[in-house]
């Protein structure tokens, strides 16, 4: 069958590579994709939210099966947009449509799906502009440190925890009354902040059945030690040696079973990945946050290690089949080290060339922000390239992810020596 991804980073490539193992998988398609899915399927210079553009390229490539990639198209309504036109309205779409990505596209929408569910989380309220006042005085209220939250999109950077009541007035001021992310922090919600540890359960669901893809952890702040701004992603490790089967069956009982139950009652017909930020408080787990889509650079640790046939996980998706599917899980330790650009995430430049990536062995090299610009490689954006190592243990896999991070180079790369070294205190 010939199949359609849309999107451009890391997590597109991973889901390339995948579906290249499958023989089930005629021509691939990737749309606008990077220098590494060029490797393996054919480029489409359309973007993510050109929805009239995706519809052509559906037509002319005859595609069978759409599978999308980041937030941005889901939020638009692409789901939507296909259900509606006539011409591709027969072409299934791994995703949920406008309303069910809400539970990503809007924090507000997300925390009150999970109080009017009883899914575990932090207390929260949301204010406007309109309410900045109310908003301050609230703060006073509150203990400390505490969580501003953008309510919309804003590219995994829309989350600030204040460790004062001055910095929290501050910046609820910024977002709310100087746009600090623009009309993403049009609302914004103030959130207890919880003590524990981070990881994330990723479930692909056909909007009746659904099943648990392998969790992982990854880290948001630039430097080692999680030190500096948060980004977009520096890297993951999968699995994660706290989230056991008693974890994990917590996370089923009190957080998936009510999630996918309640978008029923929702009316709201899911088909897709839910992607559940959670903090573990003692062995209890807490949702943070929904994703509407596969984290990124999470991906890159979780789809190596799924053994099954994607295509056929995939099309028992689209078809609601997935109670007939059952995860074979590679049971080694993966590490993702993100590879970055100098400046990253605030200012920096693109168009470097990049070097040395064939010599390195032993992990597998996903492509974030690259291009191919007359036969060179160059980067072409914050994260560059995503490097997976396997092992026996943290320690292992971690080795070989460094080591090749270390060995392929441009100017100004930045990456992170410790991915999941926290994980074996």
């Amino acid at each position: 069958m010939n199949i359609l991804i849309i999107g451009s980073g890391g997590r597109e490539h991973t889901f390339a590579w995948k579906l290249k193992q499958s023989p089930k998988c005629g021509n691939l398609f990737v749309a606008p994709g990077n220098a590494g899915t060029e490797q393996l399927a054919t480029n489409l210079a359309i973007e993510v939210t050109d929805f009239t553009g995706i519809e052509k390229a559906c037509i002319e490539h005859n595609i069978h099966l759409v599978i999308v990639g980041p937030e941005a198209p889901l939020v638009a309504g692409i789901v939507n947009y296909f259900q509606a036109t006539n011409a591709i309205k027969h072409i299934p779409v791994i995703g949920p449509d406008k309303v069910g990505a809400q539970l990503e596209g809007s924090k507000d929408f997300s925390k009150n799906f999970m109080h009017k569910y009883g899914i575990p989380t932090a207390a929260s309220r949301t204010f406007n502009e309109a309410q900045l006042e109310e908003g301050l005085t609230y703060l006073e209220t509150q203990s400390l440190p505490i969580v501003l939250k953008a309510d919309g999109l804003a590219a995994g950077k829309g989350v600030i925890i204040a460790e004062d009541l001055a910095t929290a007035k501050r910046t609820l001021k910024e977002m709310l009354a100087d746009k600090l992310f623009g009309e993403a922090s049009a609302k914004v919600v103030i959130e207890q902040f919880l003590k524990g540890i981070e990881a994330s359960v990723f479930v692909l669901t056909d909007g009746a059945h659904y099943v648990i893809l392998p969790e992982a952890k990854d880290y948001k702040r630039i430097g080692d030690g999680d030190t500096g701004p948060n980004t977009g992603g520096m890297g993951a490790v999968s699995p994660v040696p706290f989230a056991d089967a008693t974890f994990i069956k917590k996370v089923e009982d009190r957080v998936i079973i009510p999630t996918i139950n309640g978008l029923k009652k929702e009316g709201i017909d899911y088909v897709g990945f839910i992607f559940i930020g959670l903090m573990s408080d003692n062995g209890e787990p807490f949702v943070i946050e929904y994703n509407a889509r596969m984290g990124d650079p999470e991906t890159e640790v979780v789809f190596p290690r799924i053994q099954n046939d994607i295509v056929d996980l995939f099309v028992a998706t689209a078809e609601k089949k997935l109670n007939k599917i059952t995860l074979s899980i590679d049971p080694r330790t993966a590490t993702t080290v993100m590879l970055v650009a100098g400046g990253y995430p605030g200012d920096y430049s693109k168009g470097q060339e990049i070097t040395k990536l064939e010599d390195v062995q032993d992990v597998l090299i996903f492509h974030a922000g690259t291009k191919n610009k007359a036969g060179k490689i160059v980067t072409n954006g914050g994260r560059v390239i995503a490097v997976t190592g396997f092992g026996n243990s943290i320690p292992e896999a971690l080795k070989k992810s460094n080591k090749a991070a270390a060995t392929i180079q441009w100017e100004g790369k930045n990456y992170r020596r410790d991915i999941g070294l926290d994980l074996m205190k």
